[in-house]
């Protein structure tokens, strides 16, 4: 059978398209594979591997793990003796968190001391913004869900500065951004300050009403030199209130807690790159559309809770730059003909004159949208005029603008909501 495509560098997969033997999965992917069998019972005891040299079929034949099987079977199932995790634990080893996801109920990440960060470096180290901070001293400040990613943020309300830890400054102690009440703002703002920071990271809604609060305080950070969009699906409108405060290069980094840092790239080139250290992408084509997929990723290097052909549920679509990632597969639409709505297409039709600090678009009939937004004037008609006609189908659009759009039970926010 044919190879399957891979989103990462050929020379990094190791693929050698002279080779006589096509049918042969590349050694740098093999030894992955095998490393994880090895570290982890769960693989052998869903798929036994033969001995013999993996070739794509039976690599094709190794069942797509999901975050649903996660949590079903248990994180302790990635183990085979769960008292030496524990004792990890204990010993600061290992750690742990638990994810909000989409799935049916909280999943529990085990991972190594030390992995994180060396995932984020490799991240940083694969892009050309990001890469001056690697190996020297910079100052980072993180609004994001609190229970964002890996044990980056605190969960007690430590006063400040004792919230900077190793140059990371956490600015938040609960989640949802729109209702931090006025003295919680004052309080942000006034360490980003004193921070100074030289990086800011964060949730674009978080970071798009920092933007707004620091506006409508007359202040300025002049110390930014990087902004990093991450944890969820930016829009052009987030972009955009950020840049007129914080006018620095942004940049796209997509990942999860459970499977690390996976693409980074310029916010909005459609340029992103796979983070080859950190893993192999398999690209699934999705619904017959023209370089749309799936993508299905091999964690490399993990040691606790190694991820084998997992199913993150996202899709993106490849350019000749690069990849855009246009969010999960829940949070696409599609017309009657088949074809694709996604957040971007949306962003792209909004008229320049129209700006908000951020919006969800909600099916809430076959044929009808609410567009709820959060802005200082009310959108004119032009705006629903122009996203009924790219959703197509007839829909009619009816606008609501908010002063507080709530996040999902996960506690994460959608910018495109269709019918289940």
């Amino acid at each position: 059978m044919s190879a399957p495509q891979f989103a990462n560098d050929p020379a990094q997969l190791g693929v050698n398209p002279t080779s006589d033997d096509a049918e042969r999965v590349p050694a740098p992917l093999e030894s992955e594979i095998r490393r994880i069998y090895e570290r982890s019972p769960l693989y052998a005891q869903r798929f036994p591997l033969h001995e013999e040299p993996l070739r794509w079929g039976c690599y094709e034949e190794i069942p797509r793990l999901t975050k649903r099987e996660i949590v079903e079977r248990g994180h302790q199932s990635f183990f085979a003796d769960y008292s030496e995790i524990e004792r990890g634990l204990e010993e600061s080893r290992f750690e742990y968190e638990s994810t909000s996801g989409t799935t049916s109920g909280p999943m529990t990440v085990i991972m190594e001391d030390g992995w994180w960060d060396e995932q984020t470096a490799r991240a940083y180290e694969a892009s050309p913004i990001l890469r001056q901070f690697v190996g020297k001293a910079y100052r980072k400040c993180i609004l994001a869900p609190v229970g964002c990613s890996s044990n980056l943020c605190p969960y007690e309300d430590h006063p400040f500065p004792h919230r900077y830890l190793n140059g990371t400054h956490y600015l938040n102690l609960t989640s949802d951004p729109f209702v931090f009440r006025e003295a919680e703002w004052d309080r942000i703002v006034v360490e980003l300050q004193a921070v100074k920071p030289d990086v800011i990271e964060g949730e674009p809604i978080y970071l798009s009403l920092l933007a707004r609060e620091v506006s409508k305080r007359g202040v300025t950070v002049p110390s930014v030199k990087a902004v990093i969009l991450t944890y969820g699906k930016a829009s052009l409108q987030h972009s955009r209130r950020i840049a007129e405060v914080f006018p620095a290069p942004q940049v796209d980094l997509y990942g999860s807690t459970e499977a690390g840092y996976l693409f980074v790239g310029d916010a909005f080139a459609d340029n992103s790159q796979v983070i080859d250290a950190n893993a192999f992408v398999e690209l699934v084509p999705y619904r017959g559309l023209d370089e749309v997929f799936q993508i299905i990723v091999t964690t490399r290097g993990r040691e606790a809770m190694p991820l084998l052909r997992y199913h993150t549920g996202d899709i993106v679509q490849r350019f000749p730059q690069g990849y855009r990632l246009l969010g999960r597969e829940g949070g696409l639409h599609f017309r009657a003909d088949g074809s694709l709505v996604s957040p971007t297409d949306i962003d792209q039709v909004l008229p320049e004159d129209f700006k908000c600090w951020h919006y969800s678009l909600v099916q809430a009939k076959a044929d009808r949208w609410d567009f709820h937004y959060v802005a200082d004037h009310t959108a004119p008609d032009s705006v629903t005029a122009a996203i009924a006609q790219v959703l197509g189908d007839g829909a009619r659009v009816v606008p609501f603008r908010r002063r507080h759009i709530p996040p999902a039970a996960s506690g994460k926010f959608a910018l495109l909501k269709p019918l289940a």
